[in-house]
């Protein structure tokens, strides 16, 4: 390979992991309040109401069941209305934070119902108010599978980013599509593959490992 594409591959490295951990971070901060929403609203629960749980739910469940290439399409007018472009790392990252924030809400849901009842019983027993429970109880006893569960959605960010190049997005995504697929430079593809593969098994592995000391 060339100077001028190793230094493409190293650019694309950087931008991908800006993208994947910038997005992750945006789709937290909204899927995760929209998580716990469903889990605290749902049948049985703390703040139980079911207008909200079936209103909320089923915007979560029809985001999360468009496919990303057609999400990335459909977003392109508000990605433009946002960051004044619909190409470049940048504006990749607004599709990458809708398209995550569903998956989000309903892992950290999933999360929060593995909590003992139990726990929430005697919290609630000592008189403590819902929210407190949430915050105090259930989110700390929560905490190792929503680590384990915040590196599966960081690694299918970084997925959904190769994807990402596809309408001109960054990384390494538009790398292979430019080089490997257009121009049949099979070395540049596999190269390309190969580090989105390590990649994502670096950013798993950093989970368990947070997850299995959390436990501890």
């Amino acid at each position: 390979m060339s100077d001028y594409i190793i230094e493409a591959i190293k650019n694309g490295i950087v931008e991908t992991l800006e993208m994947t951990f910038v997005s992750a971070i945006l789709a937290y901060a909204i899927g995760m309040p929209a998580g716990i929403i469903l889990y605290a609203t749902s049948r049985g629960r703390l703040m139980e109401n079911r207008a909200v749980n079936i209103i909320l739910g089923f915007i979560v469940n029809v985001m999360r069941s468009l496919p990303f290439l057609i999400l990335l399409v459909l977003l392109i007018p508000f990605t433009r209305l946002v960051t004044g472009s619909s190409i470049g790392t940048v504006a990749s990252m607004v599709p990458l934070t809708v398209g995550t924030i569903p998956i989000v809400a309903r892992m950290v849901e999933a999360s929060l119902c593995e909590v003992q009842p139990g726990i929430i019983e005697a919290a609630v027993s000592m008189g403590a108010s819902p929210l407190y429970v949430i915050l105090h109880f259930i989110i700390p006893e929560a905490t190792p599978s929503l680590l384990q569960g915040a590196a599966i959605n960081t690694a299918t960010v970084l997925g959904y980013s190769a994807m990402a190049g596809v309408i001109g997005g960054g990384g390494l995504g538009a790398i292979a599509l430019q080089y490997g697929y257009y121009r049949y430079q099979k070395e540049v593809l596999w190269t390309t593959v190969t580090l989105l593969v390590i990649m994502v098994m670096l950013i798993q592995e950093a989970g368990i490992i947070l997850a299995k000391k959390k436990r501890k």
